[in-house]
């Protein structure tokens, strides 16, 4: 039976170079900092005047609290000034500056959607849906980051989207994480740590422990070897390494969602926060929680991750460990299935995998569960985003690869008590590129990271040649039947 037809919404987002974010302006060495810093300080205050009034009139409409942050800038390279007097507030400004950028963080591309139910519904008329919609942002050097927009569903699956804002910025460290200790043994037990200088430290920690702390003992513990080692040194910087990617972040209340930017803020995430697939998690204990699983690149490696969150301003990023922890594209199931955690994956760059887990933070084992059957999956299958629970059963949308490197949309349906078993399959694409389409950063791709279910609608936004995103929408029924 071939796949139901599509309805367009009619409705594109592309990517806006115009929005920028000011960033640390950090591609040079000590050296070169204390001499820019010198020459700046030897400027005649006539001319650092005139100087910082031009910058501020082309940058101050670009940026919301460029003062603040250029204030702040100064005071992290303040060590690199001369002896002498203390600058004015105008040279400290000027100086923060000089050790700043601004990056366009949706300059390449915006594409590989994400769409939920808003945490907040107020305000949507009778059979209208507030959604909340998460985007792979990239811009300079191919660095990702995840970006959001919101809007309304009519019960006709409609979509009017919330405007768009001029601004981006970031959140805030949130200070005084801390981590509990048996969990965190536990990760390095399973990338391969436990024992030895892992087992100094630990042991010299309370059950909770921040990271200012566990860096102070693991130096503690250096020095007590006198003369470590290249191995436990290499040792030293996994375990901290691990806790900076553990972290919690915060945006300002009043910032609009528009305008908030999740950004690379560890090692393991130097290249990009990639694909994030967002899902409304139901769970008594867990009411109103919302995680996504993602891919974190730091240019050569990557390792899926978890984010957590209840209202789009304070976002929990958490490791993921396990053998099971493989390849890209985890996607977690709404709820529990008969007391465990589920998970989609893959184990392999063919396959997709179902795992089950008593800890949302630890996979071990894995079962196959899809191969590659029709020719426009032939060299890879993955999911689409996280399960849709319907009455038929587990609605899943899937990532094709065929010749070309052609990424297709497919569907396949699980059962709702045992996901392990597959009760539908589409053996056509629902969506593939076309000649509108085609083009782009990368070519030949349509890819989605989560739909939603409204009225009856199957709501599907989905990246255009991972440049672009489109938005479609097709009825539930039609396409359980076309998977029969």
């Amino acid at each position: 039976m071939p796949p139901p037809a599509l309805r367009s919404l009619g409705i594109s987002l592309r990517p806006d170079p115009g929005r920028v974010l000011l960033r640390p302006f950090h591609s040079m060495s000590d050296q070169r900092a204390l001499a820019i810093c010198a020459r700046v300080m030897a400027l005649p205050e006539s001319q650092v005047r005139p100087l910082l009034a031009r910058l501020l009139a082309e940058f101050q409409g670009r940026h919301r609290g460029l003062r603040e942050f250029l204030k702040m800038r100064f005071d992290e390279v303040r060590p690199y000034l001369p002896a002498g007097e203390p600058p004015s507030e105008e040279r400290e400004l000027l100086l923060g500056a000089y050790f700043s950028s601004e990056f366009a963080f949706e300059g390449a591309a915006l594409f590989n959607p994400s769409l939920v139910p808003h945490p907040d519904q107020r305000g949507a008329a009778a059979g209208a849906l507030r959604f909340l919609l998460s985007l792979r942002a990239t811009g300079e050097g191919h660095v990702s980051s995840i970006v959001f927009r919101s809007g309304t569903l009519d019960a006709g699956a409609r979509i009017v989207l919330d405007a768009a804002s001029e601004y981006g910025a970031e959140p805030a460290a949130e200070p005084g994480a801390s981590f509990e200790k048996t969990e965190f043994e536990r990760h390095l037990e399973e990338i391969g740590l436990a024992g030895g200088l892992c087992h100094q430290v630990l042991k010299t920690l309370g059950p909770r422990f921040t990271l200012q702390e566990l860096t102070t003992h693991v130096r503690l513990a250096l020095q007590q070897l006198r003369a470590p080692n290249a191995e436990t040194e290499a040792q030293a910087r996994q375990i901290l390494l691990l806790a900076r990617s553990n972290y919690t972040v915060k945006f300002d209340p009043d910032s609009p969602l528009a305008e908030r930017v999740l950004f690379p803020a560890t090692p393991s995430q130097s290249n990009g926060i990639e694909d994030a697939r967002f899902v409304r998690f139901q769970d008594d204990s867990k009411q109103g929680t919302y995680y996504a699983t993602y891919t974190a690149y730091d240019g050569r490696r990557i390792q899926p991750q978890l984010l957590e969150t209840s209202d789009f301003l304070e976002f929990k990023f958490t490791t993921l460990s396990g053998a099971a922890v493989q390849n890209k594209g985890m996607a977690l199931f709404p709820r529990k299935i008969g007391g465990r955690y589920a998970m989609l994956g893959r184990q392999d760059y063919e396959n997709i995998y179902l795992l089950f887990s008593d800890h949302l933070h630890f996979w071990s084992t894995a079962q196959l569960l899809l191969a590659p059957a029709f020719p426009w999956e032939f060299v890879q299958l993955g999911n689409c985003g996280s399960p849709i629970e319907t009455a038929a059963g587990w609605l899943v949308l899937s990532h094709g690869v065929g010749p070309m490197r052609e990424y297709c949309i497919g569907a396949f349906l699980l059962d709702l008590g045992d996901p392990g078993k597959v009760i539908g399959r589409l053996r056509q694409p629902l969506i593939a590129p076309n000649s509108r389409d085609r083009d782009g950063y990368v070519p030949n791709v349509v890819y989605s990271c989560g739909s939603l279910l409204h009225e009856g609608q199957l709501v599907i936004p989905y990246g255009v040649s991972d440049c672009t995103v489109a938005f479609a929408a097709v009825p539930l029924g039609d396409l359980l039947a076309a998977m029969r």
